[in-house]
Order: structure tokens, then C-alpha cells, then sequence
């Protein structure tokens, strides 16, 4: 150092570098403490240099662990499985359920009483409905059976040319069509 470069620019300029000297937060002095010369200011700043010094050459010394690279066999890349979690609601977004709309009333609209639905129930053990137009063969069947205790063997359905639905209802060995029709009251 310089004869200029008294003890304190020495200890202000290790407090910039990070270095050993450290002031109270406060700003002002401790009690009891030492002036020290620039000398042996920069003792203490040599001495930290040298650890210093030692930590960068075990570094540069010690050998570089490259990591291996991932060898790709495959031209297409899939973007890596990441947790996913099963819906956890805090509270329902709907207060109540809406209600069914398709019932067993809405669905069978009436039975078809003409010449040629007669013949079928007499003939082939079929009962002819109107139904309604969103009703599936399923929801006639359940229908059917919710309504006249009769069980289907099958359900043909078909959409006439005014729009409405048409239901030809084939029933099991078990059951005659004829007395389910007296109790609909058709004939």
C-alpha cells in the first residue's frame, strides 16, 4: 500500500471486497477496538486471499464429471408422464339434481288402434305405441314394462312421415298381446 493509504481505506475497502471486517449495523464503533495498522491490514487480507486461492485450485485440479449424454433411438419424442390428479371438488356446482324428464308417461304417448295394429295383436303378439321422438328402444322397453308388466322380446321403432314416433312392441312367449290390450282397454 501506499503512505497514503492509511489503516481505514485498507479496512473500508476489505469491507466492500467481503472480506474479515465487518462494522456494527448501527454504524458506529465497538468498544475496545484495536486500531490496526495498514500492514497488518493487509496480513489479514492476504490471508484470506490464500484460502481463497486454495478452494480454486482443488477445483481447477480435481477432474470434470461430464454427464453422459442420453442416447435416442427413437425419431418421435413423447413429453414426460407428469402427476394427474383424480377431481377433488371443494363444493357441488349444481345445489340440486335436475330431475329425470324422460318418464314412463312422457314416453309412451298412447297405443295405435288402427286395422293394421290390430292384426299384429292378434297375429304376431305385438302392441303398437306412439312414443315420443327423443324415446330409445331401451326407454320403451322399460317403459312397457313399468307400465303394463308385460317383458319385451323386442322393440322396432320407426319415425312416420308427420314427425311422430312409432313403436312396434314384440312380446315374450309368456305374455299374450290380446289381454294386455283389454287391459289397456283398446279393444
Amino acid at each position: 500500500f501506499g503512505s497514503s493509504f492509511d489503516a481505514f481505506h485498507a479496512r473500508r475497502w476489505l469491507e466492500l471486497a467481503g472480506g474479515l471486517v465487518h462494522p456494527r449495523s448501527d454504524g458506529t464503533k465497538r468498544k475496545g477496538a484495536k486500531k490496526q495498522s495498514a500492514g497488518e491490514v493487509a496480513a489479514e487480507l492476504a490471508k484470506g486471499g490464500a484460502k481463497k486461492a486454495g478452494k480454486v485450485a482443488k477445483v481447477v485440479k480435481g477432474s470434470v464429471a461430464r454427464k453422459a449424454r442420453k442416447v435416442r433411438t427413437n425419431v418421435h419424442f413423447f413429453r414426460p408422464k407428469t402427476l394427474i390428479k383424480k377431481r377433488d371438488p371443494k363444493y357441488p356446482r349444481r345445489s340440486v339434481d335436475s330431475r329425470e324428464r324422460m318418464d314412463k308417461y312422457r314416453i309412451i304417448r298412447c297405443p295405435v288402434t288402427t286395422e293394421s295394429a290390430m292384426k299384429k295383436i292378434e297375429e304376431i303378439n305385438t302392441l303398437v305405441f306412439l312414443v315420443d321422438i327423443k324415446a330409445t328402444k331401451l326407454n320403451i322397453k322399460e317403459a312397457v314394462r313399468q307400465m303394463y308388466d308385460v317383458k319385451c322380446a323386442k322393440v322396432n321403432t320407426l319415425i312416420r312421415p308427420d314427425g311422430k314416433k312409432k313403436a312396434y312392441v314384440h312380446l315374450t312367449q309368456d305374455y299374450d298381446a290380446l289381454d294386455v290390450a283389454n287391459r289397456i282397454g283398446i279393444i
